[in-house]
């Protein structure tokens, strides 16, 4: 556990980087490019297969009716420095471009589906520190509903430093807890119900599982659909996963929470383990995601294959020449998983954009922004066909700028009109 003296040192830090000037700055010229520091908000807050592939078009439409979405997680302040390439233990380097922005999954994806013309409501918990207040401005500039969130006197926000490698196209993230953390009596009930007011789905995303559980509980009783973020084995993340209706998990997730020998012999297992889920997610970067969605269709001539077979047999449906997302579906099959079992569902495998390594910026948020489409794609009730490309046409587009948000598009982007025409069609019920 930190020490107070250790976060009283990081804060004191945190609060003199916050002290740069709000407005973008050029640093002095030396004998490399110049570099370009950007700060937001934080210093001035105020079996058989088909293939489905989507084409764009540029219709502008409004968004589906049952808007309002409540989140329940972290938000921090994320230190972005990009460099050249990882720095080697000793090594001294200097940022090719540096961003603060606030970031959190939580926060991140409630930012997505507000510029996707939700209404986002968020449950956390910052400090009264300079970096709260920035944390909060950016939500609400966003359009993200702050009201629920606890704020402490004195502590901390949480932060994290982010160094993102030009060359290999990764980023390591280095996170610092926010002090005092976020316990239920930060919660009123008054708060919970007010936040749970018209939603149609409550978004978790693992963290502040004691806060988590009573808002989930809550939800339960209200009827109201639970997505679950499984990024990696928590403390209380099982308790919430019994009561989720979908989950979408990263993809060492699976195989870690179930020790099932493959991915997709664990979808089998999380469905058997979880009878409430409706579907799982599993999203594999580069490679796409994978889902599994229960079936209740099955019939006495229902075929069953082994889930490994048949995901290879979708895997060789795959077109290698379009850039753009795409997904390949079975029937509704009994996918037998061996020594596991076996559930009646459909499998779905979505594939990836294939971004330009020269547009590749970084990859910080890009799950966020996946699981941000997919919470919209729900509450637009999109299928499955189209859910997958288009949350992956998201996350694309954010991984084209450096930090979490940065990228997120609007719904007015051009390159998500077609999938927002389709959702239109469908008719919402409340």
């Amino acid at each position: 556990m930190l020490s107070i003296s250790t976060i009283a040192n990081a804060t004191r830090f945190v609060n003199a980087l916050s002290s740069y000037p709000p407005s973008p700055c050029t640093l002095p010229r030396s004998s490399m490019s110049p570099q370009t520091i950007s700060f937001p908000a934080f210093s001035t807050v105020t079996h058989p297969t088909r293939n489905f592939q989507v084409k764009m078009s540029s219709d502008s439409l409004p968004p589906p009716e049952n808007r309002i979405v409540v989140g329940c997680g972290t938000v921090t302040v994320d230190y972005l420095a990009a460099v050249a390439a990882y720095p080697k233990p000793d090594d001294k380097i200097r940022t090719t471009s540096l961003k603060v922005q606030g970031g959190g999954n939580a926060g991140n994806a409630l930012t997505c589906v507000a510029r996707l013309g939700l209404k986002p409501r968020l449950i956390s918990k910052v400090a009264d520190d300079a970096q709260g207040k920035g944390i909060l401005g950016e939500l609400e500039a966003d359009g993200v509903d702050t009201s629920p969130f606890a704020v402490s006197e004195g502590g901390n926000s949480p932060f994290s430093y982010i160094i993102v490698d030009n060359q290999m196209k990764t980023r390591t993230s280095i996170h610092t807890p926010g002090y005092p953390p976020m316990i239920p009596d930060d919660l009123s009930r008054a708060s919970l119900l007010s936040a749970l007011d018209g939603a149609s789905i409550v978004y978790f995303d693992g963290r502040v599982h004691e806060t988590a559980s009573i808002v989930a509980q809550e939800a339960v009783r209200k009827r109201i659909p639970i997505l679950i973020d499984a990024e990696r084995v928590r403390e209380g993340l099982d308790d919430l996963l019994k009561l989720a209706d979908y989950a979408i998990c990263s993809a060492k997730f699976p195989q870690a929470w179930t020790e099932a020998p493959s991915v997709p012999s664990a979808l089998v297992s999380i469905l058997l383990r979880l009878p409430n889920i409706k579907f799982v997610i599993v999203t594999l970067g580069e490679d796409g995601c994978i889902m599994l969605e229960r079936s209740v269709d099955e019939g006495p001539e229902t075929e069953e294959i082994s889930v490994d077979i048949l995901l290879e047999s979708l895997k060789q449906q795959k077109d290698k020449t379009t850039a753009i997302p795409t997904c390949i579906s079975s029937s509704v099959t009994r996918l037998r998983a061996n020594g596991i079992g076996t559930v009646c569902g459909r499998l779905f495998l979505g594939t990836a954009e294939k971004i330009p390594p020269s547009e590749l910026i970084d990859t910080t948020g890009a799950g966020d922004a996946f699981i941000g489409a997919v919470v919209y794609a729900l509450c637009a009730n999109m299928p499955p066909e189209t859910m997958l490309p288009f949350a992956s046409r998201v996350a694309a587009a954010n991984c084209r700028a450096l930090g979490a948000r940065t990228g997120l598009p609007h719904r007015s982007d051009p390159r998500l009109a077609s999938f927002l025409h389709q959702s239109s069609q469908v008719v919402v019920t409340s």
